[in-house]
């Protein structure tokens, strides 16, 4: 079979270490190629068997351009370099995939007649420099910050007395690009249907929501199990972690076993780490505070009996701090006009289900700011969580159970939302962004706004999602089709040599056509 091998190729040069670099993925791997969505990169190809001068004809397509699907929307572009010889058979080509390609690692093989090997394994991942892409971001600044820097400073402690901890995001180790794809591939939508799962890889939201799910334990082979108990049988106190890497290390060298033990800060720092590697732009935030609302209701009830003061069971509550993190992508499901664009919040604490599974959002914080509650995913919730009412109840448990307002406070949810600053160790305060000043006309104005939303209109958008398992992407899912293929055939000679290249991510396969003349060959794209 090796023999068989040699007869096809001489060699092939995958360039990782220039286009890792071009792709700014060398931080992972000098050896293994991991390119980035809607960008180039090369390879050389050095057959054993050149093509005839007399002229080769040449087809490129995803599938071939006879079996192509018509409807594949997701087009790899292949190009034959100025610098090929098909009199060598030096093959030099630049391949772009598309900026709303499924991310994920793909197989390139080699066909020739009844010969077959595998060329390379590519990893392509979400690109935030490339403006096509949904998380693109400007600012070289924030992107150093965002997705290549591996050290970062989680906030805790109160709102009065703001405590910081190290934290290392440790994105780029080894391995971390297989730990992030198993993640992806042990999620509950890929074991029911792996073709809709991979093909919806195209779509940050959906991705983002996965991971949300992933990172935590409660339904499915997440990474960590949260403890709140103050007991740790079997594992460490969440203060114990001070990085992400060894959690996911450890939940991937003991198959998939949820690591104990975690809480919110956490959840937040490793979620952060898979969401750079992916390539999103992402930061942790916290929420000191922080309002758990259970009802939807945006207010944090308390109950008092009217025979006494003692207070009844509420389910609602306030933590000192709560961490989630942002991730920066375009939402043209909610606007065309980019309106929810920008930093939507992600919460990896498994607190209230959305969609049936425990994770939460994205949710965009211009929604939150403006209390459009209305709008998907979760954003009543995480409205509440910075700018809910508190309300105490005298509930007339005697007679007909009524009760009376006797005591409000609208100013306590939601202080020094905090996170790191770009290029600095400095805290960064964004309470702004997420709501008007405590005590202006315009926070109250927001608020009655939020409270008067219909949410019946997004509960039943949410609800035939979760019955069809996957978040609708506004990028139409690819349909299935052949493997890409790229044929060489000598178009003069009865002996035709022919040689395809085949580029698949698991279950998902795209396609294209398009012909031009290139040095006198015939080339079909």
């Amino acid at each position: 079979n090796n023999h068989r091998n040699r007869e096809i190729e001489k060699n092939v040069d995958l360039h990782p270490q220039t286009n890792n670099a071009n792709h700014h993925t060398r931080e992972i791997s000098l050896t293994r190629l991991i390119v980035r969505r809607g960008q180039p990169f090369k390879l050389t190809l050095n057959l054993r068997q050149p093509f005839n001068k007399q002229g080769t004809l040449s087809f490129f397509g995803v599938p071939d351009v006879v079996k192509r699907s018509p409807s594949a929307k997701a087009v790899w572009k292949v190009e034959l370099d100025k610098g090929s010889s098909t009199v060598t058979g030096n093959l030099i080509l630049t391949i772009t995939p598309p900026a709303d390609t499924p991310i994920g690692e793909y197989t390139m093989t080699v066909k020739h007649r009844d010969q077959e090997m595998v060329l390379a394994k590519p990893v392509v991942l979400f690109n935030p420099w490339c403006p096509d892409d949904w998380v693109y971001l400007k600012d070289e600044n924030e992107i150093n910050e965002y997705v290549m820097n591996e050290q970062g400073i989680i906030y805790r402690g109160s709102s009065t007395y703001i405590g910081s901890c190290n934290w290392d995001f440790g994105q780029f180790e080894d391995n971390m690009v297989d730990i992030c794809l198993r993640m992806l591939d042990l999620n509950p939508k890929y074991m029911k249907d792996p073709g809709d799962d991979v093909s919806a890889r195209c779509n940050p939201i959906y991705v983002s929501r996965v991971v949300s799910a992933m990172i935590n334990s409660v339904d499915d082979s997440g990474v960590l199990e949260g403890n709140w108990s103050g007991s740790y049988p079997n594992g460490v106190s969440p203060s114990h972690w001070t990085g992400s890497y060894a959690i996911l290390k450890r939940w991937f060298d003991t198959g998939s076993y949820p690591v104990k033990y975690g809480q919110c800060w956490v959840y937040a720092g490793v979620m952060c780490s898979v969401m750079r590697l992916l390539g999103f732009p992402c930061r942790v935030v916290t929420n000191f505070e922080s309002a758990h609302d259970n009802d939807r209701n945006l207010t944090i009830d308390v109950y008092h009996a009217d025979y006494g003061v003692r207070e009844t069971p509420s389910p609602d509550s306030i933590w000192n701090f709560h961490v989630w993190v942002e991730a920066w992508m375009r939402r043209p499901d909610l606007a065309k006009d980019g309106k929810y664009d920008g930093w939507q919040v992600l919460d990896p604490t498994p607190q209230e289900k959305s969609q049936g599974v425990y994770c939460c959002g994205p949710a965009p914080v211009v929604a939150i700011l403006n209390g459009e509650t209305d709008l998907k995913y979760d954003t009543p919730f995480v409205f509440a969580e910075v700018n809910a009412d508190c309300i105490d109840w005298l509930v007339s448990e005697q007679t007909d159970g009524s009760k009376v307002n006797i005591f409000s406070d609208t100013a306590r949810v939601g202080q020094n939302i905090s996170t790191k600053s770009v290029g600095s160790n400095k805290r960064m305060n964004i309470t702004d962004s997420y709501k008007y000043r405590e005590g202006t006309e315009k926070e109250r104005s927001v608020f009655h706004y939020a409270t008067t939303r219909d949410l019946s209109k997004v509960d039943e958008i949410e609800k035939k999602e979760e019955e069809t398992d996957v978040v609708t992407p506004v990028i139409p899912l690819q349909p299935p089709s052949q493997p890409m293929s790229m044929h060489f055939e000598e178009v003069r000679h009865r002996n035709s040599l022919k040689f395809s290249l085949e580029l698949l991510n698991r279950m998902f396969f795209m396609s294209y056509s398009e012909c031009f003349c290139f040095c006198g060959y015939y080339i079909s794209f």
